[in-house]
């Protein structure tokens, strides 16, 4: 995959000429009407995030007109989470959760540690949508996370979304594996449909 240059929020905010005003300007150019949430956190929170290290966001640009211009970006997150033994797809499941996971036999759940894929989205100002696919941005986030991966270990990756079919099969086409849904919290539901979160993992 070539083209595309990704850059970390933070760097941006950090650099002496650019800063928090130049990321501001980039930000707002960000459009998604298919998924309010993920445009409602890169405009009002990703800096904030990135400046406590709750997360990482990554901005992905591509050449166009002899300028680069935002196309999408993805979130990470390192987060604990946990997995009803019973909702494990398989044995060969069950044997990654026994070394990735630390299970407890009382509530019968395997809690672990993974990189989160907390957002994902592209832009779709100007017509930019079509300079980037949803399978090579959700490449360029995995290619990411096995760069995290191979300085501190772990072969897990999660998400949640909104429980839509399209967004289930894009995810599932992509390796992603159902493994529970998460009620929506309170501050959720003005931007996300539906009352549950369809959670994902992935084995890398």
């Amino acid at each position: 995959m070539s083209g595309y240059i990704g850059i970390n929020l933070r760097d941006i905010l950090l650099d002496e000429d650019l800063g928090e005003n130049v990321a501001k300007d980039i930000l707002s150019s960000f459009s998604c009407p298919l998924n309010p949430d993920v445009q409602h956190f890169l405009h009002h929170t990703a800096i904030e995030f990135s400046k406590q290290s709750i997360s990482s966001t990554y901005l992905i640009m591509a050449s166009y007109r002899e300028k680069y211009v935002l196309v999408g970006y993805f979130t990470l997150a390192n987060k604990i989470f946990c997995i009803d033994k019973d909702s494990l797809p398989n044995k060969i499941w069950k044997k990654r959760m026994a070394r990735f996971g630390q299970f407890d036999k009382n509530i019968q759940r395997y809690t672990i540690s993974a990189p989160l894929i907390g957002q994902l989205g592209k832009n779709y100002s100007n017509g930019y949508n079509k300079l980037i696919t949803g399978d090579e941005l959700l490449k360029l986030a995995l290619d990411k996370v096995r760069q995290m991966q191979s300085i501190v270990g772990g072969k897990i990756v999660y998400l949640e979304c909104e429980q839509k079919e399209r967004l289930i099969d894009f995810y599932s086409r992509n390796g992603f594996v159902n493994f529970g849904m998460r009620k929506l919290e309170r501050d959720e539901t003005d931007k996300l449909s539906g009352e549950f979160l369809v959670q994902m993992l992935k084995y890398m």
